[in-house]
């Protein structure tokens, strides 16, 4: 399965907020659209199917990412790990 870059599920959880803010001040056209088009990304980069079970799963993800604990691989392109340990 690919893995979503944490910095793009950072992003993706930071929008959800952001529009789940902006939905509960009243539910506009282009709001509903982008929370619509947040929470299918969301879902998809998580492989899930609900927005709890997506923003629970984006969360661990970046939890471990930004910690570099054990069973994350994912690295840059120089070798870095998102810690920014040398790998």
């Amino acid at each position: 399965m690919m893995m979503t870059h944490p910095a793009v599920l950072a992003r993706l959880v930071e929008e959800y907020e952001r529009e789940s803010e902006l939905r509960a001040a009243g539910p506009h056209g282009p709001v509903r659209q982008q929370m619509e088009d947040v929470v299918y990304t969301l879902c998809v980069s998580t492989g899930t199917r609900d927005i709890d079970a997506a923003l629970a799963a984006a969360r661990e993800r970046l939890r471990t990412a930004w910690l570099g604990e054990p069973g994350d691989a994912a690295a840059t392109r120089d070798g870095r790990t998102l810690s920014g340990t040398t790998g």
